[in-house]
């Protein structure tokens, strides 16, 4: 005997088993004091009379322990401890805690690129570091976790990395709001380096928030390869690439006007640009102004000539602009007899002059084709129809919208908005204004801000994308050397159309939180102008500023010069571009790299395809090598039940944790309340969430939330989003558990199940339910290697609700009625069916349902022969097995449904209280074989349709008389037996309706 002192983990190892084995044997005394008392009560029920009997089971009842249905306290990340009995219904919260802890602990989610097996890696699409968790990161998280669930128990060795985005602009406009709220101070009264660590403390305090909620969606993340964007080894991917791609001269800085956006002060890029079409005169509401701003008016005013010889009058969409106007040209050929006034320039081109305005007015003036766009270029010969030239440019307004020096002093500093009112007013006061007309025109409005775009000049880095997007294009489109698959197709032409026409990326942001841009300015001694950036010849693109100093040296040989950082940072989308590439080592050759990439397949919303995708795309293959991923699945965006795009003022914003927890009216007008909406809108608001809600959400869980969205991507450009339909889902996890309990019941304690089971010698019931099952495993997984993720989820919701509980389980249930001997064959085939069909089914479920059917697979007796595996999580997905198809058996079964469908329906149309009593029933039918098949199956029918007796007749005997009557088709009527007279008058009328439908 070892007689040493036990280690604490010993001595905690050796506590546990000794609890073990208490808990098993209070489990078979439960069990057999149960059995005992069964046997007593059964005796006491043949004497006693029906009161008694109800007596009895309350007595039973009242002596059960309520300590014996609650899970025991489980510490994090171990193991869940289950109740000796199973609860009487599912509760979400109660099934849903403790697993994931442990499923984590148990390292069940991290790969190995060392791994013999082949790979499956998606990248999660980062969500904003400070965000929360919102329906669209639900319907991801259950779509992906889906996928990966399924590729791991079919033995892939899965990867799906979890990340968070910095989010630049989002998270930049929420810390400036904090530092204005708290301290009455702009994040320019503080300063860049303080402002930046006051950016990295809120990240720390509320960033991954997101991937904490994702824990309990049960996302089966590998949280040891977890990153952010600009942590340090991102930080460095993003420097190298942006170095590269300049070395290859697919990144150079240009003076160009861009798209700025005067409410976060920065440039954007064009697809961050969404086009509102106005038809005439509209009021908008505009960030930052009280009052609505009047777009898609054409205001005309008059400029006096000289001498009194009369005025010219132009016209405008922007009467604000007009402060920077240098000169007025007029076309006297047009017949249209056009006036253009603004910032221009005439240059002579292939003999005649050519008039060429800045676009910044063409824009608003909505002139045709007869203009010509202009940007950078130095030779007047260089012009050319269509393409953008040079010209010099008076910009008016400041970074944040408000006239500048440049304008008249009366209206400098005043919000360009609120200048074109005022402008208005002093164009009436000096008798200039002609009036105003509607005019249709397209509006550019920032997808971030809302705010309305102001094109400007200004000086930023942009990629060159020609050749990447061709080469981006080509993974998609050539058929003799595809790469990469987009799911839905009816994308690909979306993405063909914008990589056709792609312009340059400009990569420049004017903010503070971001990847800096690894360019350095050099100002020399001898240079005539001294602002940063004078002249373009002067930056030098390194990896650091030692790298930029010894470059600066080599290009300035012998010449003094000071060197300063570009102040802007690069565009969020860049790091996030890189992001397939950066999670697994790059630019390092890392074990993971090799392993890893590329990825097996993006799925993300189709909004952002050329936001990240595309661009994912272009860096992948410049960079990497190959596409970043072999197939793109975008799902649909959600909408509510109405069909609208959900929106804080319409109250119809669903909070995917609301719908897990549930929460009252209340709770969800306070949340309303708590938020910025102005009175009328949370009125409004509030108004739509009683209606929708009128007794609040109840909880689902999250089980039934990814059930019900990943069911809903069939839809595939749009989801309107039920509540109820979860709610439905909700109360079919009870309807498994039932399932389960009903199981238990009837597998014992001391039940063993088999290593293999054999259909052939079994009960008809138990062919049928292996065969559908088959064609279930079947269906899921075609549907799953398609992406179609709803199919998936139908055919398995439907073999366990219409073949498993709906029929199977009611078809045994006469086999364990009774002790009977001559039943004791059923009553095994019946219970290992029954087994085999639960692990099956709870298996194929699982990537679906991951907590329920955890729970539930634990319960579940094991194959004493065999080693179960810890967890359902890292369980073999069903596969078919040939020998339980059986299409004879099935056919039966259908005949058998028709005719129990069409005897419920005639049992419907009883009087209520008459509904629930057993009455006896007959099928009459022409044909032999049919008989014959419905003789074999007379329990089948009985037990389904609930029958007190069920008796099969040939065409030649008399049909029963006193019955309902259903004419099946054909070959085939029941009868249901009437206790009372019956109405023929009205049956008749029901039969000769029929029959003129039939002949219709």
């Amino acid at each position: 005997m070892d007689s040493r002192e036990l280690t604490p983990e010993e001595l905690e190892k050796k506590k546990k088993k000794e609890e073990k084995a208490k808990e098993k044997e209070l489990k078979k005394l439960k069990a057999a004091q149960k059995a005992e008392a069964a046997k007593l009560q059964a005796q006491q029920a043949s004497n006693a009379p029906k009161s008694g009997k109800k007596k009895s089971v309350k007595r039973e009842a009242e002596e059960e322990n309520p300590d014996d249905y609650i899970d025991p306290e489980t510490l994090v990340g171990e193991k869940k401890k289950l109740s000796l009995q199973m609860a009487k219904t599912f509760n979400p919260s109660a099934v849903e805690k403790s697993w994931y802890a442990w499923w984590e602990k148990s390292k069940f989610f991290e790969a190995d690129p060392s791994s013999s097996k082949p790979p499956f890696v998606i990248v999660l699409p980062p969500p904003n570091v400070t965000g929360a968790l919102h329906i669209g990161h639900a319907l991801t998280a259950a779509i992906q976790d889906t996928i990966i669930r399924w590729r791991r128990m079919s033995g892939y060795n899965t990867l799906w990395v979890p990340g968070t985005d910095h989010a630049g602009i989002a998270t930049q406009v929420v810390v400036e709001k904090k530092i204005m709220r708290e301290r009455k101070l702009t994040r320019h009264d503080i300063g860049r380096e303080s402002f930046v660590t006051e950016v990295w403390k809120w990240k720390d305090e509320y960033g991954g928030t997101i991937l904490k909620q994702l824990r309990g969606l049960g996302a089966s993340l590998d949280w040891s390869r977890e990153c952010f964007t600009m942590d340090e080894k991102r930080s460095r991917a993003v420097t190298e690439a942006f170095v590269r791609l300049y070395k290859e001269g697919l990144i150079y800085r240009d003076l160009r006007l861009v798209n700025w956006d005067c409410v976060l002060r920065t440039a954007i890029s064009d697809i961050e640009v969404d086009y509102i079409e106005i038809k005439e005169r509209t009021p908008l509401r505009i960030p930052g102004y009280a009052k609505p701003v009047e777009f898609g008016v054409l205001t005309s005013f008059a400029y006096p000539l000289e001498g009194g010889l009369g005025e010219i009058v132009v016209a405008t969409t922007r009467v604000e602009t007009m402060l920077g106007d240098t000169a007025i040209a007029i076309h006297p050929e047009d017949p249209r007899y056009i006036h253009l006034h603004g910032k221009f320039a005439i240059h002579p081109f292939n003999g005649r002059k050519l008039l060429i305005v800045c676009d910044a007015v063409l824009v608003d003036m909505n002139f045709g084709t007869g203009a010509v766009k202009i940007t950078p270029a130095h030779d007047p010969n260089d012009f050319e129809v269509g393409k953008r030239h040079n010209l010099d440019f008076i910009n008016i307004f400041t970074d944040d919208g408000k006239i500048n020096s440049n304008g008249g002093p009366e209206f400098v500093g005043m919000p360009r908005f609120e200048a074109r009112v005022a402008l208005t007013e002093a164009l009436k006061e000096k008798g200039l204004y002609r009036g105003d007309k509607h005019n249709e025109m397209r509006l550019g409005v920032c997808s971030r801000s809302n705010d309305v775009v102001e094109p400007l000049i200004k000086p930023q880095w942009y990629v060159n994308c020609k050749s990447m997007a061709q080469q981006a294009l080509d993974a998609v489109m050539d058929d003799s050397s595809r790469r990469m698959e987009i799911i839905p197709k009816q994308y690909v032409a979306e993405w063909k159309r914008w990589l056709e026409n792609i312009r340059d990326w400009c990569v420049s942001r004017q903010l503070w939180w971001g990847h800096r841009i690894p360019a350095w300015y050099a100002k020399l001694e001898d240079d005539e102008l001294k602002e940063l950036g004078a002249y373009n010849n002067h930056w030098v693109v390194a990896r650091n500023e030692e790298e930029a100093q010894e470059e600066a040296s080599r290009i300035f040989a012998g010449k003094k010069f000071e060197l300063s950082q570009d102040p802007d940072v690069l565009d969020t989308w860049f790091s996030s571009g890189l992001f397939p590439l950066s999670v697994l080592g790059w630019p390092d050759d890392t074990d993971d790299l090799k392993a890893f990439y590329p990825t097996s397949v993006l799925e993300t919303g189709h909004d952002i395809l050329f936001f990240w995708v595309a661009r994912m795309v272009m860096l992948g293959m410049k960079l990497g090598g190959d596409v970043p991923f072999r197939k793109v699945y975008l799902h649909p965006m959600i909408r509510d039940a109405h069909g609208r795009k959900m929106s804080k003022s319409l109250g119809n914003v669903i909070d995917p944790l609301e719908v897990i927890n549930g929460i009252t009216l209340q709770g969800l007008h306070k949340r309303l309340e708590e938020g910025n909406l102005d009175p009328n809108e949370l009125k409004t608001a509030k108004e739509g969430q009683v209606k929708d809600f009128p007794n609040g959400i109840p909880e689902c869980g999250a089980d039934a939330l990814r059930f019900a969205l990943v069911s809903y991507t069939a839809q595939s450009d749009k989801i309107n989003l039920d509540i109820q339909r979860v709610v439905g889902y909700r109360q079919w996890c009870n309807k498994l558990w039932n399932a389960i309990r009903f199981a238990m019941s009837k597998l014992g304690d001391d039940y063993t199940p088999p290593t293999k089971i054999d259909p052939d010698v079994m009960p008809f019931g138990c062919k049928w339910i292996l065969s559908v099952l088959n064609k279930a495993i079947s269906k899921t997984l075609l549907s799953l290697e398609s992406y179609e993720f709803s199919d998936a989820a139908t055919s398995v919701y439907s073999w366990w609700q219409f073949q498993l509980c709906d029929v199977f389980i009611e078809v045994i249930k006469p086999y364990f009625a009774s002790n009977d001997p001559a039943s004791a064959s059923e009553r095994i085939s019946a219970q290992d069916t029954l087994w085999v069909c639960l692990d099956n089914g709870l298996r194929l479920l699982h990537p679906f349902m991951p907590f329920v059917t955890e729970e539930l697979w634990q319960r579940l007796p094991s194959r004493k022969d065999s080693m179960r595996k810890e967890s359902i999580v890292i369980c073999e997905y069903p596969s078919i097995v040939e020998c339980w198809t059986n299409d004879s058996v099935e056919m039966e079964m259908d005949m058998i449904e028709s005719v129990v469908k069409s005897l419920r329906s005639l049992r419907s149309t009883l009087a209520p209280k008459e509904r629930n009593e057993r009455r006896a029933a007959y099928v009459r039918c022409r044909l032999n074989d049919a008989c014959k098949i419905f003789k074999d199956h007379e329990l089948e029918i009985a037990t389904l349709a609930t029958l007190s007796s069920l008796e099969v007749l040939s065409e030649s005997d008399d049909a029963p008389v006193g019955c309902k009557v259903d004419v099946v088709n054909e070959n085939l009527s029941v009868y249901l037996q009437l206790q009372g007279n019956i109405n023929v008058e009205a049956e008749l009328q029901k039969l000769k309706k029929k029959m003129e439908e039939i002949e219709k």
